[in-house]
């Protein structure tokens, strides 16, 4: 399944979108960068039918963080289920991109004239070679679930180091998640 450019989305829109603020459950805290110790960008929302999947790194000194790397710490990726409500964002770091872009899903053989941000399920498209991860519950191989295209314009873009792709994993049976990008 393709996720395609919606254009502009609310902040705390309940579809696939990139950018606004993460829905939490209560007592949500976000996440601080291993790394630098400050707080990571929100940077995608994506429904599917076990939850809600939620992606954060680091962007507070691009390339200095090792955001690229699913077991760093300078990214972070949730699976919730339940009532979720809007996150209260951190007044301090990189912690929303410029603007939101809603993610619209379409089957892969559908045309369309509106740019591909992603795609749901499916094999990982990699552009350096195979980096899915082990869960660090179970150490089994992780299931694919997303790929991320860096955005449609500067003001809606992930910093994947210059025409990257991100990639989500998550293992169904332990609930964990990890994120990783390849340029």
């Amino acid at each position: 399944m393709l996720l395609v450019h919606g254009g502009k989305a609310v902040a705390d829109a309940l579809g696939p979108r990139t950018g606004g603020v993460p829905l939490v459950p209560e007592g949500f805290v976000w996440p601080d960068c291993r790394e630098c110790g400050r707080p990571m960008l929100f940077l995608a929302h994506l429904p599917l039918a076990q939850g809600v999947i939620a992606v954060f790194l680091c962007q507070n000194d691009p390339g200095m963080c090792d955001d690229w790397d699913a077991t760093s710490g300078a990214n972070r990726v949730y699976v919730w289920e339940g009532p979720l409500s809007a996150a209260a964002v951190p007044a301090q770091g990189e912690t929303q991109l410029g603007a939101v872009t809603a993610l619209c899903p379409r089957p892969a053989d559908t045309p369309t004239a509106e740019p591909v941000l992603g795609r749901l399920g499916g094999e990982p498209d990699w552009i350096q070679g195979d980096e899915t991860p082990g869960c660090p519950s179970c150490t089994a191989r992780m299931s694919f679930t997303a790929e991320l295209e860096e955005g449609a314009d500067f003001e809606t873009s992930a910093n994947f180091g210059g025409g990257g792709r991100g990639y989500v994993f998550h293992c169904r049976p332990c609930g964990e998640a990890a994120f990783l990008w390849q340029r």
